[in-house]
């Protein structure tokens, strides 16, 4: 099997490795969100519950939720409820979201109280100071560690294998087969460029926010 054909092998899995990789992530930054604000809630005990779920999410490894999701609910009703993409996509958008929502705890709780209120005078809801003068200073403060678990998601991909999807390590894995191993040390130059190219895209929107000044 000729260097092409591995490549094109591999392009196939990187389908799969891209699709996981977006699906979790325009599902994931939102849902962050929303458990961000349950956990400051000022109802305490929804604000206990959602940090103990955010708590327990956090502490599980990822490849053991992947399976959780795929292969319990089929256990406990007698047939299998989730393909195994849909396992994979909820159990990486429930993990991601619940580290988001602690990234975005931390910058919406480290704008100074004074902001709120400033805004408040002006006869501003809570609602228009948090988006009007609060999100894009959040968005400045968090980008950094939000890069870093999105390169990480990039790598996380890889777990998807554990339950049979053919991304793209597991792509070169089936090459094995034919007595190739060096396609599973190719498959690095993907995985460098997809995070090359994230690391370019981070950059330019951290120049974009230098007016933002924290």
């Amino acid at each position: 099997m000729g260097f092409w054909e591995v490549t094109l092998r591999l392009l196939d899995g990187l389908e799969y490795t891209c699709l996981i990789f977006a699906l979790t992530l325009v599902l994931a930054l939102p849902l962050g969100l929303v458990i961000s604000f349950g956990s400051m809630s000022k109802f305490k005990p929804l604000a206990y519950l959602v940090k103990t779920f955010v708590w327990i999410i956090r502490g599980v490894p990822l490849m053991l939720q992947v399976i959780i999701f795929f292969y319990v609910p089929g256990i406990l009703l007698g047939k299998p409820i989730f393909s195994r993409l849909a396992s994979v996509v909820a159990a990486f958008v429930i993990n991601y979201a619940c580290y988001f929502s602690e990234i975005y705890r931390g910058g919406i709780e480290s704008i100074p109280r004074g902001q709120y209120e400033a805004g408040q005078v002006l006869g501003m809801k809570k609602s228009q100071v948090f988006f009007k003068i609060v999100l894009m200073q959040v968005v400045k403060r968090i980008l950094a560690p939000m890069s870093n678990e999105v390169i990480t998601l990039v790598k996380d991909t890889a777990l998807a294998r554990v339950i049979m999807i053919v991304e793209v390590i597991k792509a070169a894995e089936n090459l094995a087969s034919y007595g190739l191993m060096w396609p599973l040390f190719y498959t690095a130059v993907f995985y460098l460029i997809f995070v090359g190219a994230l690391t370019l895209l981070f950059g330019f929107f951290e120049k974009k926010l230098d007016y933002y000044k924290v």
